[in-house]
């Protein structure tokens, strides 16, 4: 049975082929901009994504939390440091993040299952 992490990476897989098969420059271009704005640079990749983790949750995008939760998980990031970066993000977008957060928390321990 494929997990909500399997199925959530196939999908995202699939529609970014499909997208970028399009050949269109501008997305290429955003696409390209996206990756090399998470690469190492004067701040190191854990403190990217955890920025990425904080702005996605107070925009409340469940799609973005969830790739920067995988992406946070894959540098290494502790539970503890995602907790906190969580909190901070709910504390700035206000009681409207909650049900993102439960989410947020779930797709974590769902993460954390797969080790």
């Amino acid at each position: 049975m494929i997990d909500q992490v399997d199925e959530f990476n196939a999908y995202r897989q699939k529609m970014n082929d499909k997208i970028l098969g399009e050949n269109n420059k501008v997305l290429k271009r955003i696409f390209n901009l996206d990756t090399n704005a998470f690469a190492e640079g004067a701040l190191d990749v854990k403190t990217k994504e955890l920025l990425g983790l904080v702005a996605s949750l107070v925009l409340r995008c469940d799609d973005c939390v969830k790739y920067h939760l995988e992406s946070s998980h894959k540098a290494g990031l502790q539970k503890e440091q995602v907790m906190e970066t969580l909190s901070i993000g709910t504390l700035i977008g206000g009681t409207i993040v909650i049900p993102h957060l439960r989410r947020a928390y779930e797709y974590w321990e769902t993460l954390e299952s797969k080790k």
